[in-house]
């Protein structure tokens, strides 16, 4: 074997062993660094879900200690704060409980909390196919169709008179079926505004009302014309009639009366011119008569 690769290689040892050796004593000097206190913070926690309405009691919830860097922001430390408190949003078991999802202490129970202020919350009566056969749940949004006939029209047409409306409740209950099944309701609450409430309600007076589902991350608005029922049958509505002004109507010259033959009056008859002699012969006494020169 070749003597100089011999010496290369035991330097090389040679020099990691110290290397490793100069290493080791940096590492073994070293104090161990001690573990930091961490401040903790109570936490308010349901202990379980609390839906949408439910006035929080203290049973519900309870205290769970976590680092001051982790306390969310808008929670509470003491029970007192978040207790007699009605619940506006969901909150799952062991999730803190949050300012933004309570309402204010006595604004009352059930639906009255949910409604934020300048809103309204308006009962519409559905059938299974108005209320899209039962799927219509507390949370989704709906747009409100509404059928009937116009003023001064015998023409039906419907139309959309609300879009992307926040539905409250279904029926007598303001929560969602947990196993996503179809509620049967009656009737259905819808959050509007005082003149949405007002269009809702003239629509349900005048004409029938049908609720179609739409996805709650879609915020267009769309403008629609209408659809009318000789569009559907592909027929064309009857056009009115327009007055039209009636010329004036010209008397009619009269035909001038045909010249008509007068026959002259018929002339009378000749009268014979005669003269009368008188004869005498004797004690006989005549008559006679004679032509007049004229004949």
């Amino acid at each position: 074997m070749d003597r100089r690769f011999l010496t290369v290689l035991g330097l090389s040892l040679s020099l990691a062993l110290v290397v490793s050796l100069v290493f080791y004593q940096f590492v073994a000097s070293r104090e161990p660094v001690k573990a930091e206190a961490v401040t903790t913070k109570d936490l308010v926690v349901a202990v379980k879900p609390l839906s949408i309405g439910v006035t929080i009691k203290a049973e519900d919830l309870k205290i769970n200690k976590v680092p001051v860097s982790q306390f969310p922001k808008g929670a509470f430390t003491k029970v007192e704060e978040v207790i007699d408190r009605p619940v506006i949003s969901n909150v799952l078991m062991e999730e803190p409980v949050l300012e933004g999802r309570l309402a204010a202490r006595g604004a009352g129970v059930g639906l009255a909390p949910v409604i934020p202020v300048g809103m309204r919350a308006v009962s519409v009566r559905v059938t299974d196919v108005a209320g899209v056969a039962g799927f219509v749940l507390p949370g989704l949004r709906v747009d409100v169709l509404v059928t009937g006939h116009p003023p001064n029209s015998q023409e039906t047409i419907t139309t959309t008179c609300l879009q992307n409306i926040l539905v409250l409740g279904a029926g007598q209950t303001i929560q969602t079926d947990g196993r996503g099944l179809a509620i049967q309701t009656p009737t259905v609450t819808l959050l509007v505004t005082l003149e949405q409430a007002e269009k809702l309600t003239l629509a349900g007076s005048q004409g029938s009302v049908q609720l179609v589902l739409r996805n709650s991350g879609d915020q267009e608005m769309q403008k629609t014309s209408g659809s009318e029922l000789s569009a559907l049958y592909r027929t064309s509505a009857p056009k009115p009639v327009e007055a039209r002004p009636r010329p004036a109507v010209q008397p009619r010259p009269r035909p001038a009366p045909a010249a008509v033959a007068i026959a002259p009056p018929p002339q009378p008859p000749a009268i014979p011119l005669t003269a009368e002699v008188i004869v005498i012969r004797g004690n006989i006494r005549s008559v006679e008569t004679a032509p007049s020169k004229g004949n």
